[in-house]
């Protein structure tokens, strides 16, 4: 799966979905060992939507890389997730209010701060955040539009590193690789073939690992989306609003 993209179900295996986004969130918002890596995974994961929006406001590149570090940082720091708790409001529109308002009252001093040394939680590649924004489209959409679809693209992203990294525990990577881009597309003609041929398995086989590779994909989304909901009859919701920001 792209980034415009991107056998089990959680009933039967509830394990292997306990680290989801939320559960992270709360322990980089708690204390204890566990922190400054959750912290670490979720800014790896979610810097790209803020920078977009800090960007898509008029901030330079530097100033955008600037605001968003110092906005991990000081979220660590100041333990701004410590008193996050499971709630109706989808964790990406609460994160951007958060961060809107530290870029209303903190950036020009953050920026200043930052710029010139000093240890950062999150190191952002300019050249990748630049080379990242300059593939948006040339709409007048608002930055909140991009934050949403980029943030819908974090998403799908970290379900399918996790779907990766299963299939690595697994032994399976080889077949991963070649059946990742089916994951977002139907298979050309001869396809299933060429893929047999080169997994050593027939066509058949092939279509059915698509099938549940595909099924796994959807899982993993869903757990995604799932996180931090209360209500679980809103995780639909959820996913359709999570299409429709693609």
């Amino acid at each position: 799966m792209n980034r415009e993209a991107a056998s089990h179900t959680p009933s039967d295996s509830p394990a292997r979905f306990a680290t989801t986004r939320w559960t992270v969130v709360l322990q980089a918002g708690g204390a204890g060992p566990a922190r400054d890596e959750a912290m670490e995974i979720f800014c790896r994961t979610y810097w790209y939507p803020l920078y977009a929006f800090a960007r898509r406001r008029g901030l330079s590149a530097e100033d955008a890389s600037d605001v968003v570090q110092e906005f991990f940082a000081r979220m660590l720091e100041q333990g701004w997730l410590a008193g996050v708790e499971r709630r109706e409001t989808r964790f990406s529109t609460l994160l951007l209010t958060i961060f809107q308002r530290h870029l209303a009252s903190e950036h020009r001093r953050a920026t200043a701060e930052k710029r010139g040394g000093g240890a950062a939680l999150l190191s952002i590649d300019l050249a990748q955040a630049e080379a990242l924004f300059g593939a948006e489209p040339a709409t007048g959409e608002t930055p909140e539009r991009i934050y949403e679809r980029r943030w819908a693209l974090a998403v799908l992203d970290a379900a399918l590193a996790r779907l990766r990294a299963e299939c690595r525990e697994v032994g399976r990577s080889r077949h991963f690789d070649a059946l990742a881009p089916l994951l977002s597309r139907e298979p050309a003609d001869g396809e299933y073939d060429a893929l047999a041929e080169k997994l050593r398995l027939t066509s058949g086989a092939v279509a059915v690992a698509v099938y549940r590779l595909r099924g796994q994909f959807r899982d993993f989304v869903r757990a995604e989306v799932a996180a931090g909901l209360d209500d679980p009859t809103r995780v639909q919701e959820e996913l359709q609003h999570l299409a429709a920001s693609l």
